[in-house]
């Protein structure tokens, strides 16, 4: 009998937890989001590739918000630390910057070029950044509040795991977190393909787990999943919820009826969603 992995079968690990398996029209979604996104980017009013350290990917694109000195928006795209970036996800931006958030999309390098452990640490960096220049850019930094999906959604929960005074920051700097379809579990990311480019091992695995690095941050916090997603990825999320739950925090569940891991980040356009309603309500918006 074949060893099973949290009651999976080697056959079917790629099913529930390679994304691009569970959707096989992906392709088609990420043209559809991409075009989204680039018509953000030739109307919004923004600052582009604005470096918050030394490697070429480094950069953060700043959206303003229709008014200044509200809260900023820090989102972290997705793509398994091996793929997406800022520009092809930008799409849901008006929907947060129209009610007064300035919006930041970080940019990071990718695996293999770097490790995990690097893109933490850009992760990390980025955010700091956000806390000392925002305020030039008509954001207030005493009102930050941060979301990433998949990929994006194991750097936030890294971002809340941080010793944010070593940034010679205050321990709260991050208001509120919305972690979106995360990639919670590293053990699992050495037992399907997208091993070939992560290159996990099981010290980076230990040392960038957010099961093994419980929050700092405790500010509120939404895990989010959606409902169309396979049942090994939503217990991935419903594990995170409930770690943070034991560990003290203020963290809600949330299933998004319908979407699939590639809807996520469009069904932030939709005002009635229950992903935009709860990240409205967590901003103040």
């Amino acid at each position: 009998m074949s060893e099973t992995y949290k009651g999976f079968r080697p056959e079917e690990m790629e099913y529930q937890y390679n994304p691009r398996e569970s959707v096989p029209e992906f392709p088609e979604l990420a043209k559809v989001r991409a075009a989204q996104a680039k018509k953000v980017r030739e109307t919004a009013k923004s600052w582009l590739n604005i470096s918050y350290g030394s490697s070429p990917r480094e950069m953060l694109d700043i959206y303003a918000a229709d008014k200044p000195g509200g809260p900023v928006l820090v989102y972290i795209h997705g793509g398994y630390w091996r793929s997406g970036s800022k520009e092809h996800n930008c799409n849901f931006v008006p929907t947060f910057t129209k009610r007064g958030a300035t919006d930041v999309l970080v940019e990071y390098d990718l695996c293999p070029q770097v490790t995990v452990t690097d893109i933490v640490r850009q992760t990390r960096a980025s955010i700091a950044w956000v806390y000392k220049n925002i305020t030039r850019y008509g954001g207030n930094p005493a009102r930050i509040y941060i979301s990433g999906h998949s990929a994006g959604g194991h750097l936030t929960a890294m971002a809340l795991a941080n010793d944010w005074t070593k940034e010679a920051m205050p321990q709260d700097c991050i208001k509120g977190a919305v972690a979106t379809s995360g990639v919670y579990d590293l053990d699992m990311v050495m037992k399907i393909s997208v091993q070939e480019q992560v290159r996990m091992t099981p010290e980076v695995a230990k040392l960038n787990s957010p099961f093994e690095n419980p929050p700092r941050v405790k500010c509120p916090l939404v895990v989010a999943v959606g409902g169309a997603e396979p049942k090994g990825w939503q217990q991935m999320s419903e594990d995170y919820f409930n770690y943070c739950k034991a560990q003290g925090m203020n963290v809600e569940f949330l299933v998004v009826p319908g979407a699939n891991h590639y809807t996520m980040s469009e069904k932030l356009l939709d005002d009635t969603n229950p992903l935009t309603q709860a990240m409205i309500k967590q901003i103040g918006l």
